[in-house]
């Protein structure tokens, strides 16, 4: 390979957090993937929650699951301890939740077309 070929490749991508491939959005995916991290982030979406609370929000989630899904989120910036108590999105965290609004949007109406 000529040397200035070589130079034109990309970078390699540093590695992410849940992801071999150093993709950022494989690690997003891999993450949202994970069971009941979805609904923690739904749940949490309009208000603060204790753990029983969130717990019983996500129809009675195993408590060791969910706590370790609670760590998945707060190591990744997505979930904080509330002042008040329990657990509450971080800015960054509600951002993710506004840009899965439009997916929620487009499966409810997936959803009337499989009726």
């Amino acid at each position: 390979m000529p040397r200035n070929a070589r130079s034109a490749l990309p970078a390699k991508q540093p590695n992410v957090h849940g992801s071999r491939s150093g993709r950022p959005i494989m690690a997003l995916l891999d993450l949202l993937g994970r069971r009941w991290t979805l609904r923690i982030l739904w749940e949490l979406r309009a208000q603060p929650l204790t753990s029983r609370a969130l717990r019983t929000a996500c129809d009675e989630a195993s408590p060791t699951v969910l706590q370790a899904r609670l760590a998945d989120l707060r190591e990744a910036g997505f979930v904080a301890l509330a002042a008040e108590g329990g657990y509450s999105l971080t800015p960054l965290g509600r951002e993710l939740a506004e840009n899965v609004l439009p997916l929620h949007r487009f499966a409810e109406r997936w959803s009337k077309r499989m009726e």
